[in-house]
């Protein structure tokens, strides 16, 4: 399995082949709908895209954990995390290995 990244220019690249816009306008579009929805994410909304998955915020509290090497308790803060659930059909698409 080739380990290929998907970055940005990939996607607004595909958008200038599959839609049509200009390379410029592009690469406005994806990077205007990933302000958005790291906006909404940022502000403790969900972010669901059909047939892809939901984008949710979740709030870890405050624990104590051990450094491996030292065996020394550490703090560890509370803190929100990003966590991210796959549709069924993303998960079969990818289970499958299909387009």
């Amino acid at each position: 399995m080739t380990e290929k990244t998907l970055t940005r220019m990939d996607l607004a690249e595909s958008v200038f082949r599959e839609v049509g816009l200009s390379r410029n306008e592009s690469a406005s579009l994806v990077e205007s709908v990933l302000q958005h929805v790291s906006d909404a994410l940022a502000a403790g909304e969900t972010v669901k895209i059909s047939s892809f998955g939901t984008f949710s915020l979740r709030e870890k509290s405050a624990r104590v954990g051990r450094n491996p090497k030292t065996g020394d308790e550490v703090p560890i803060s509370p803190r929100r995390v990003l966590t991210f659930r796959p549709s069924h059909l993303m998960k079969d698409r990818v289970s499958g290995g299909t387009e």
